[in-house]
């Protein structure tokens, strides 16, 4: 068992360095590989003492603890990887596009993934009105909002259907005030995202009243998504314990 907690340990801290590699040091919700590995290691380091009660009591708490935090997450990530393939809606009114960081003035990865389906869904809806929704926060020179509206009029979507809301810093806002715009809940309406961001998304949509929505699943990275589909299943628990759910990315 000592040897088998080493190497969760190590496989947690091992994944942590690569998501700081790829997303840098202060990633969010990165904490839970640096508390999960150095509690695997906690866990093994007290179990070479099995004459002292109190640290094998410890280690098995540590452990117990773990195997539930672990096992409520691949529960809920069930759900999270349900929503990546959603049904294809045949016509939209609304197309709300949500934000996601921007460096300095361009898009991060993620936002680009979301930027590219914003892309392919006007042109599959061409009818439908995008809403582009994020505010502007640390380390953003401009509005995530601001930000998708350059990249898609560049991209040559005409300006005419795109609609800014950039007061939003949760999935939460983004829906409430995206349809204080336009009213937008009544309609029926799509929502671009991340594909692991798409169950939370439209199940947070259907909790701010809206009817008839649909959720349009942009890419994410390989080597992200099971951060973020386990990120995802904590932003789960964080919805229902709050009333108001809101968003980890």
């Amino acid at each position: 068992m000592t040897m088998v907690c080493t190497t969760l340990g190590a496989a947690c801290l091992l994944y942590y360095a690569l998501l700081a590699f790829r997303a840098g040091p202060m990633v969010n919700f990165g904490w839970f590989w640096i508390l999960a590995g150095a509690g695997f290691w906690l866990a093994a380091f007290l179990r070479r003492f099995p004459e002292r009660l109190a640290a094998v009591r410890v280690s098995r708490l540590i452990l117990v603890s773990l195997a539930v935090v672990f096992l409520l997450i691949g529960i809920l990530s069930v759900f999270v990887i349900s929503g990546m393939n959603p049904p294809v809606p045949g016509s939209l009114d609304y197309v709300i596009v949500l934000g996601a960081h921007v460096r300095g003035k361009r898009p991060s990865l993620a936002l680009s993934q979301r930027i590219e389906k914003a892309k392919e869904a006007s042109e599959e809806y061409p009818e439908a009105v995008l809403i582009l929704s994020g505010g502007q926060g640390s380390g953003e020179e401009i509005s995530e909002a601001q930000c998708m509206w350059n990249e898609l009029t560049g991209s040559g979507v005409d300006e005419k259907r795109l609609i800014l809301e950039d007061k939003s810093t949760t999935t939460w806002e983004n829906l409430v005030f995206s349809d204080r715009l336009t009213g937008c809940k009544e309609k029926r309406c799509g929502i671009v995202s991340n594909d692991f961001h798409i169950f939370r998304a439209v199940r947070t949509a259907r909790k701010a009243g809206y009817q008839d929505v649909y959720g349009l699943a942009g890419k994410s990275e390989i080597l992200m998504k099971p951060h973020y589909i386990a990120r995802e299943a904590a932003a789960l628990v964080k919805s229902v314990i709050f009333s108001r759910p809101s968003a980890l990315s």
